[in-house]
């Protein structure tokens, strides 16, 4: 259509002109369709294997004492619980339909945004611990594993609180307009966005931002700075040993911070702003809405990358690794000498 790359005139009220610019995106979306397919299938495998084992690791073989481990099975957790959410992503981006409840489709919705969120506050609480481990040795010997536990009590309930808005931020179908293309089968970005006053659509995004990523961005950056200084004041060897490891921690998690994370949080304020017709400009409305499925196919890497971040930060979790698929493959052999040998 002509008007598709057009701004939208003074006539045209700004919530119909976000509408008319969503229309012009058909055919976009439907490719998006097949990329979100796509991309879920291709991650599922690698994510589920990954987590599964992390988790299987990190709670039989690691010591209990080992820096941050309670943070990293919550993690684990959080990114295990997301990844089999994906089969039923997979399943309505494929079939286009969704036979399964408007209940489970919210909650599925919901696990998206806490798995983000609290993979966000948990890389940040890792971090944290191994600055604060680090500048203080002493209060690391006294540290208790009840502490790490109910920090990340702590964590699930504020973070699963916070991300409630996500799904109270979607219409109800019998609360959608009549001229709504939501069919009863639509789930994930095909439910229709409630209409919410400026008013309340700026504190909110604001909050999001601020608290979902630029508060956790600025902390690790901190504890990245604190930890570098400190490894150049270090001369003894051993000190600077665990001081080198505890920044590479920090720098891993800064690095799958600012890769999954910043693309989603750059583009949501504008995304927000779009969907409440804040925005009247129909050529960026249009890139907004067309980088927002992108930028979160990226954020679901973390599932993938999270496990890559106990393998070369935690030696323990690397000796076992080794020695689980040693044995393994022992077995594998034996098995095949013992065949050979009839």
């Amino acid at each position: 259509m002509s008007s598709q790359n057009a701004s939208c005139s003074a006539e045209v009220p700004p919530a119909n002109c976000s509408l008319i610019c969503l229309y012009n995106m058909t055919e976009w979306e439907n490719h998006m369709d097949q990329l979100y397919a796509y991309f879920y299938l291709i991650i599922f495998i690698p994510g589920l294997l990954g987590n599964s084992l992390a988790l299987w690791i990190l709670c039989r073989f690691i010591r209990k004492k080992t820096k941050a481990i309670i943070f990293m099975i919550n993690l684990a957790v959080a990114d295990l619980t997301h990844v089999l959410s994906l089969t039923l992503r997979i399943h309505y981006y494929w079939r286009h339909t969704w036979p399964f409840g408007q209940g489970l489709c919210l909650f599925c919705f919901y696990l998206k945004y806490l798995n983000m969120y609290a993979s966000i506050v948990f890389l940040t609480c890792i971090s944290i611990q191994r600055y604060f481990f680090l500048k203080h040795p002493f209060c690391a010997k006294k540290w208790k594993r009840r502490y790490d536990v109910r920090i990340s009590a702590a964590v699930w309930l504020v973070v699963g609180l916070c991300c409630s808005p996500f799904i109270l931020m979607r219409s109800r179908r019998s609360d959608s307009d009549a001229g709504s293309n939501a069919s009863s089968d639509s789930c994930f970005k095909d439910l229709p966005m409630r209409k919410i006053s400026l008013r309340l659509t700026v504190p909110m995004v604001t909050f999001a931002e601020l608290l979902g990523f630029v508060g956790p961005l600025a902390v690790i950056a901190f504890c990245s700075l604190r930890i570098m200084s400190s490894l150049r004041r270090v001369s003894v060897r051993p000190h600077a040993t665990d001081t080198e490891k505890a920044l590479r921690m920090v720098r891993v998690c800064t690095f799958v911070f600012l890769f999954c994370f910043t693309p989603y949080h750059i583009n949501f304020l504008f995304y927000m702003l779009s969907k409440q017709g804040v925005i009247s400009s129909c050529p960026l409305v249009k890139l907004v809405n067309q980088f927002h499925p992108i930028s979160l196919c990226i954020a679901s890497l973390n599932c993938c990358l999270n496990p890559i971040i106990y393998y070369f930060l935690t030696t323990e979790f690397k000796q076992q690794l080794s020695r689980q698929g040693s044995s393994i493959l022992r077995g594998r052999l034996m098995s095949l000498e013992s065949t050979s040998s009839f």
